[in-house]
């Protein structure tokens, strides 16, 4: 006769890896997301900015981190800035997996910090003649330490 344990863990050890390895279905471009920590993403609402003087500080070229983007081509350094609420929980210089945002979706790199009115919200930066973007409940992964 069959134990009712020996059942349970029968079905728990075939439906396991299913479970453990769900996360690995949802492509972000060519960045697997087994690359990414295996831990709830934070889901943010998406904006972008770019370089110009009514959508930043005195200093358009210099991030908050003190990183000087390239004035040519300012999205290749592929940066993002965060709320000061994310600010707590992310540092300068990290890497995280933007997913759900379509041609946004991607690794960027933290380096600004956004006006103290924003709360739980990143802001992309992308050149000057690219189309503005919002898009809400977007989800973000810190990217593993290598």
């Amino acid at each position: 006769m069959i134990k009712k344990t020996n059942v349970f863990i029968g079905i728990l050890l075939v439906f396991l890896p299913y479970k453990c390895n769900i996360h690995k279905l949802e492509p972000v471009n060519e960045i697997q997301i087994e690359s990414v920590y295996d831990e709830i993403p934070d889901i943010v609402t998406l904006t972008t900015y770019s370089v110009d003087g009514n959508q930043t500080d005195s200093t358009p070229l210099i991030t908050a981190s003190g990183f000087k983007i390239n004035p040519n081509n300012p999205k290749r350094d592929r940066i993002i800035a965060v709320s000061r609420d994310l600010k707590r929980k992310y540092k300068f210089g990290e890497r995280v997996v933007i997913v759900g945002a379509g041609r946004l979706d991607g690794e960027y790199v933290i380096r600004d910090l956004m006006h103290q009115r924003w709360k739980n919200k990143i802001d992309i930066l992308i050149n000057p003649n690219d189309k503005h973007t919002k898009l809400r409940k977007i989800k973000m992964y810190r990217v593993k330490n290598k």
